[in-house]
């Protein structure tokens, strides 16, 4: 090993180690895919609670999230940490990433505090005790108060989702920590491939109603903020992070960045978006039936839910999808609040001269989404 120490771009073995838990996640199967894409790492070791067979991996994540990269443990438990943290080598993981955690929204508390809470704490205690060189925690941009001004790192908090609520106290609890080497990443709404989340929702919401003819309407107004970002550009983000923090090294004060493209996308972009891409009117509800709608949320949710689900179930069985799929125009009630989710990215391309891929939320980003959809027969 002698003679290559010295230079770690020409030294294979100096690249970093990397460990990343909620590797099978979506934004950790897009990181894995990254760092294989680019041969970043010496070592890649992927954590997931779920198997690989189980986890919906299109064909493009076989190599970089393969078996012999993967091991399957729940990284919450303290008994299972010494063996997602120790290497043959005998030597320790220069970066983690933790990707992991409960992404679901209108989960109870308890839910969200032994599945992301304790998940956090459990690896930020292990990776401080072994002096791994940069720990990037994936939070959320739903931590600050709310206001359709783009906010700012340093703004007031106030999480409006329990999801949220659960991150910002992960991130207060990891930030007290004794020599654990915190970088923080808070994130816009996350779309690309085979997203199954905020975009999804819309598109499949969409595919009902072109196939009813119908409008589809938004409830509140065109300016509320549902800021965006590509998974590509989140992956990119987290190990610029890293390889960042690196340099730099410990900071009094936890750095904390927020990720989100230059779109500044709002309810009025997916609704122009959507108009575009399915050719069917988009409309908003107004301010009657959204003041209605604040008052009566559930039962607004539980009509639009009632009016889609079979729609789509149909739209499904007539294309000849038998199996499940991770898509479904089902709403969460806790997306439906009137609340902005708009930030300011600018600090973390200013600190780490980051640059994004996926400036903004286009139609051919959404014909993107749709097409990955067809590939792994997921689109009716």
């Amino acid at each position: 090993m002698g003679d290559t120490a010295g230079d770690p771009a020409s030294a294979g073995s100096e690249k970093p180690a990397v460990l990343v838990i909620g590797g099978l996640g979506y934004v950790g199967r897009f990181l894995a895919l990254h760092i294989h894409q680019n041969s970043l790492a010496s070592e890649v070791r992927l954590v997931d609670k779920q198997l690989p067979d189980l986890a919906w991996l299109a064909p493009e994540f076989a190599e970089a999230c393969s078996k012999d990269k993967f091991m399957q443990a729940d990284a919450s438990r303290q008994q299972s940490l010494s063996r997602i943290f120790d290497r043959a080598s005998g030597r320790e993981f220069d970066y983690v990433f933790n990707c992991g955690g409960e992404t679901r929204y209108s989960q109870e508390d308890e839910v969200y505090k032994a599945r992301s809470h304790a998940l956090s704490l459990a690896v930020g205690a292990e990776a401080a005790r072994r002096g791994v060189k940069a720990f990037v925690e994936c939070s959320t941009g739903m931590v600050y108060k709310p206001d359709s001004q783009p906010r700012r790192e340093t703004d007031k908090l106030k999480p409006w989702m329990k999801l949220a609520k659960w991150k910002l106290q992960a991130e207060e609890d990891l930030g007290k920590m004794e020599g654990l080497n915190l970088v923080v990443l808070r994130m816009a709404h996350v779309y690309g491939p085979y997203t199954r989340k905020y975009v999804a929702t819309a598109l499949c919401m969409a595919r009902v109603y072109q196939s009813l003819g119908e409008e589809m309407k938004w409830l509140w107004d065109r300016d509320l903020r549902t800021n965006t970002v590509h998974v590509e550009d989140v992956a990119s983000a987290l190990w610029t992070a890293a390889e960042w923090y690196r340099k730099v090294g410990p900071r009094k004060q936890t750095p904390v960045f927020n990720i989100v493209d230059h779109g500044n996308t709002s309810q009025g972009t997916m609704a122009d978006l959507i108009h575009a891409t399915f050719n069917i009117p988009t409309g908003f509800q107004g301010t009657l039936i959204s003041t209605f709608a604040r008052m009566n949320l559930d039962h607004v949710v539980d009509d639009v839910n009632d009016e889609t689900l079979d729609p789509w179930a149909e739209l499904n069985q007539a294309a000849g999808i038998s199996a499940a799929t991770p898509l479904s125009p089902f709403l969460e009630k806790e997306l439906l609040k009137d609340t902005d989710l708009s930030l300011d990215g600018g600090l973390f391309e200013r600190e780490t001269g980051f640059k994004y891929k996926h400036l903004t939320l286009t139609k051919e980003e959404i014909e993107d989404i749709i097409e990955s959809y067809k590939r792994v027969g997921w689109w009716p």
